[in-house]
């Protein structure tokens, strides 16, 4: 993460913000365009069909509150392949530092609340079956991070074919050119649903998106 970690400071001097979570999200969303084949959605029990969408959008996990109990929302960023770094901080920023009670985003979420909890289950299953809905509504690619804590890694199942698990990014010994030097390292953990894709692919994917962390560099990551 050494490249991330000098874009950020650099931009910090001309009084910009990036987070961690906002490359990632960057790097990752472009990754996944060029693997049209896992920008995908299944569904169906008995006859299972598969549907691929152009854009990425990209589920982005919030942990809230709602109705004064603590929960894990989730939203959808729409067309992240596109979208700038500053696109995409504002709206990370937009979500993160919003109320999902009064936020006209949740009005869906806070629906759900207020049923009994089997009858807003059924209801949400419902919505997001069919899958010309899915991509809007559950993302086509999943991104969680537990930055915040001391966590290293773990793998979380974002109800896309392709989910990224992110930890936090800790200074660590590591080996360049011969020497033991000290640099950011942030465990990046990914998995995936295999009716979907095969394993070789998950791993151009994780191997993809961790080259391009690694030459972050500022002059493309303008576009």
């Amino acid at each position: 993460m050494t490249r991330v970690r000098a874009h950020q400071e650099a931009e910090r001097a001309s009084g910009q913000h990036y987070s961690t979570f906002t490359c990632v999200l960057h790097s990752a969303a472009r990754v996944l365009a060029r693997h049209p084949e896992a920008n995908a959605a299944i569904g169906g029990r008995l006859r299972p069909r598969v549907a691929r969408y152009d854009a990425v959008n990209v589920k982005i996990t919030l942990d809230k509150r709602v109705g004064g109990r603590r929960v894990v929302l989730s939203t959808v960023l729409p067309s992240v392949e596109t979208a700038t770094l500053g696109e995409i901080q504002k709206q990370v920023e937009h979500y993160r530092a919003g109320d999902p009670d009064s936020m006209p985003e949740f009005e869906g979420v806070r629906t759900l609340h207020r049923l009994p909890r089997l009858v807003g289950a059924a209801g949400f299953r419902r919505t997001v079956r069919p899958l010309a809905a899915r991509a809007r509504l559950l993302g086509t690619l999943a991104v969680t991070s537990l930055g915040h804590l001391p966590v290293d890694g773990f793998h979380s199942v974002g109800g896309t074919t392709v989910t990224l698990g992110l930890g936090r990014v800790v200074e660590r010994p590591v080996v360049r050119d011969g020497q033991i030097v000290v640099a950011p390292v942030m465990r990046l953990n990914l998995a995936f649903d295999h009716r979907v894709i095969d394993g070789a692919e998950a791993g151009d994917i994780l191997a993809e998106i961790r080259e391009s962390l690694e030459n972050f560099a500022t002059e493309e990551v303008r576009a």
